[in-house]
Parts: C-alpha cells; structure tokens; sequence
C-alpha cells in the first residue's frame, strides 16, 4: 500500500512537471502568433528549413530559439517568400528554398549580442537597441536546394564573415579565385527568384533579403519583442 502511495505521488508531482514541460516548448510559437505573423511552413509545405539559430549549428555554437520549428513572418513577408517558392518551381521544379532564419525576436537579438561579446564575432551582430528587420519579421535568410535537398553551392557557408559573402563584387571575387562562375551563378538564381517576388537584397550577405526597407518598416510595423 505504501509503494502504491508513493508511486501515486511521484505520478502528482511528474504532471504538473510535464504541463509546464510542454508550454514552454510551444511558448515562443504562441506568442509569435499572437504577434498575427505567418507559419510559412503551414501555408507551403514544399519550402524547406534548417532554423540554425534553433540548433547548435550557428556560429555563436549556442541554441538562441528554445522551442521554434517553423517559419514565422510578417503576413507580406511571408507571401513574397510563398511567391519566390512558387517562381522557382516553375523554372527548375525540383528546386525549392531553404531556409535558415526568419522571424528573430527582440529578445533573441539580445541574446545573440550578449553571447559574442568579447568574441571574434562582436563587430557583426547588431546591437539590439538598432532594430533590424528580422525584428520585424520582414527579413528571411536562405538558400536554394537541389531535388536531394542538398544545399547549391554559393562559394561560403550561411553566416560566413569575409569578403566573399557579399555580392557587390562578386566578378572580382572569381578573378581572385575566391568564388566560381557557377557559385555566382547559383547565388543570381536565389537572387532572381526573390527580387521577383519583391525582396530586396543586402550588399554584405548573399543570403539576406528584405521584404520592405529599414525605413519602412521602422515607420509602419512593430518589432516582435
């Protein structure tokens, strides 16, 4: 009878555990529906992600997202993305977008700035007090992949520091032998698939695109706190 008490107890004392278990891995998908942005990845499921900020996979080695497993956007954002998904069908079928980061909430740029400080890696993150768009969910990074889902080989890794990530001079990145004709070639048909759905790019990040201006934004949407 007393090992029946004690198991019964244990049982009392693991639920609550396990509830709170629970919303805290769906709290950050709550509230960034509550904050009326998108799940991308319920609206088209053939585009594909890798959230590494979500993982250990990233540069700063740390999980930054405690609990997001799909894509979150602000509505226009994420129907341009739907949009370039759907134009990259139709011109390789067996393509699709790969996505490495979208919504990042106030609170994540903070803590993504805490964790590089006094690192090699300080000088590239924004502080949080200068909003980006990724705070606005109007910011997406990605790539493109092949019918195996492997990645196009653009010439860096997502979340490279160097020269050869930005796509201003990328004819003088081949001539020095830092990036090939077929790197820029793939890296101009993410470009071409996103500016056709309205993206715009960034000099510095061949896997940056912006659904509207800093300006914009800043003027019309609201950061995701």
């Amino acid at each position: 009878m007393k090992s029946n008490s004690v198991f019964y107890c244990f049982i009392l004392l693991f639920v609550p555990l396990f509830t709170i278990a629970q919303d805290k891995t769906v709290s950050l998908e709550r509230y960034l529906q509550k904050q009326n942005l998108i799940n991308v990845s319920a609206q088209d499921k053939t585009i594909k992600y890798d959230l590494k900020y979500a993982t250990t996979d990233n540069f700063t080695k740390t999980i930054l997202y405690d609990s997001l497993f799909n894509i979150y956007l602000h509505p226009l954002a994420a129907q341009k993305l739907i949009d370039a998904q759907k134009y990259l069908k139709t011109l390789y079928p067996g393509y699709s977008l790969l996505v490495y980061d979208a919504v990042r909430p106030l609170s994540v740029q903070k803590k993504m700035y805490e964790v590089v400080q006094n690192t090699k890696y300080a000088a590239y993150v924004a502080n949080p007090v200068r909003t980006g768009l990724h705070n606005y969910g109007m910011a997406v990074d990605l790539t493109v992949c092949n019918e195996k889902g492997k990645p196009l080989d653009m010439g860096t890794p997502f979340d490279f520091f160097g020269r050869a990530a930005g796509i201003n001079k990328e004819a003088e990145l081949v001539a020095q032998g830092l990036l090939t004709k077929q790197q820029v070639k793939n890296r101009g048909l993410l470009r071409k698939v996103m500016i056709h759905a309205g993206f715009l790019t960034i000099r510095g990040e061949w896997w940056h695109f912006n659904a509207v201006s800093l300006t914009e934004a800043r003027k019309f949407y609201k950061v995701i706190k």
